[in-house]
């Protein structure tokens, strides 16, 4: 059993010039997966990732480099247009649940904004609140919530 509680998982890697991230993505859809994790989301593959998420499994997890719960969604759509001109704001929008945003290094890592989006509002931009961290969690003052 893996560190994560499942029986099951299989972990796949990229190599140059063999199997590109958006391959292991694609390829990860064959395997049934319950969850798709990925370590860092860096380029075209969000758009393949995105597609995988939005496939009927129960989701997945990945990282992403953004100062905000917003600014990881506009980051997430300059990665996805390095694949296509149009960006897919309603895939996202509809895909993507909560945005967990940590600040600090080393032992000073912290849970700065935990934030769920819930659409697009009217005017066609994302439509994110706040969300409460789980009991007990520490926020960013260092006072358990």
């Amino acid at each position: 059993m893996s560190k994560f509680g499942a029986p099951n998982l299989v972990a796949l890697r990229t190599k140059d010039g063999v199997a590109s991230l958006s391959d292991l993505v694609r390829s990860s859809l064959r395997l049934r997966p319950d969850r798709i994790p990925i370590g860092e989301v860096r380029g075209a593959e969000a758009l393949d990732l995105l597609k995988a998420w939005g496939t009927g499994h129960p989701g997945g997890i990945g990282t992403i480099h953004a100062g905000s719960a917003l600014g990881a969604l506009r980051r997430m759509e300059q990665l996805i247009q390095e694949a296509v001109v149009t960006v897919p704001r309603a895939l996202i929008a509809e895909t993507i649940d909560l945005i967990a945003v940590l600040s600090g290094r080393g032992a000073n890592r912290h849970l700065a904004e935990l934030a769920c989006v819930e659409g697009l509002g009217p005017d066609g931009d994302y439509r994110i609140s706040p969300a409460a961290p789980p009991t007990g969690m520490e926020t960013e003052t260092g006072d358990p919530s």
